[in-house]
């Protein structure tokens, strides 16, 4: 069985459940991942793991955390409705100990948020307004993958969010200024809803801290006072580095 075949609810007990055996390691991240099948009976899923322990310490993070913000941006994902995070689960017995296990993506590397946009702009302001949500600090171009399997375009490596100082740090800047269409207004005040006296907060509690949690409502209110993206910060590094 494929994940094609599987829902999300059946991916996520999947993935926090089955036997995972450690296919490689990817060289090409900066921490610690590993890609890995994930095998219970009758049903063999790829998934990318990244434990804990594998997680360079940063000044601005507190150690250990990112397997963490990587399993809280899916569930803001999931609680926005956009499925723009794959299904992530946190492991508390990995091959290598804790970590997130994310469901794979087949795509074409040679695709990217600067190939994808002219096509995909009502996608991207998706994105725009879940990156301004999370705080995300490092959305690069190739962070952005068209799921060949699903036929859309989804986000990976979301470890370096949440944080509670404003550090907005992406390369999705063509919507700034612009106003949130009604659509992504109502998605925006739901989870605000949510957030505050919902499912969602009380899942976010066991993964974010209580500063990193007020932060992120309080995001969710500015977008909705403002009404639109925002700019970039003056002064501020507001691209990552590389761009792709």
């Amino acid at each position: 069985m494929s994940s094609l075949e599987l829902t999300p609810e059946e991916l996520e007990e999947l993935l926090g459940g089955a036997e995972l055996e450690v296919v490689g390691r990817m060289r090409c991240a900066s921490n610690g991942t590993f890609l890995v099948q994930a095998e219970v009976v009758g049903a063999e899923v790829a998934a990318v793991y990244k434990p804990r322990r594998g997680e360079r310490p940063l000044w601005d993070f507190p150690d250990g955390t990112l397997c963490q913000r990587e399993v809280a941006s899916y569930e803001v994902s999931r609680a926005l409705g956009w499925g723009i995070v794959p299904v992530t689960v946190l492991r508390d017995d990995g091959p290598l100990g804790p970590g997130a296990v994310q469901r794979f993506v087949e795509h074409d590397p040679e695709e990217h948020y600067f190939t994808l946009l002219e096509k995909n702009l009502d996608r991207f302001r998706q994105f725009a307004v879940f990156d301004v949500l999370i705080n995300n600090t490092d959305r690069k171009g190739g962070h952005c993958l068209r799921d060949q399997v699903n036929d859309v375009i989804v986000g990976i490596d979301h470890g370096l969010t949440f944080h509670p100082m404003w550090k907005l740090r992406t390369v999705i800047w063509d919507f700034a200024g612009e106003g949130l269409t009604p659509e992504l207004t109502d998605t925006v005040c739901r989870f605000s809803q949510d957030l505050a006296g919902g499912d969602l907060g009380r899942r976010l509690a066991g993964l974010l801290s209580p500063p990193e949690l007020a932060a992120l409502a309080t995001r969710a209110t500015d977008l909705l006072r403002d009404g639109c993206l925002p700019d970039p910060e003056p002064g501020y590094h507001s691209v990552p580095w590389p761009m792709v």
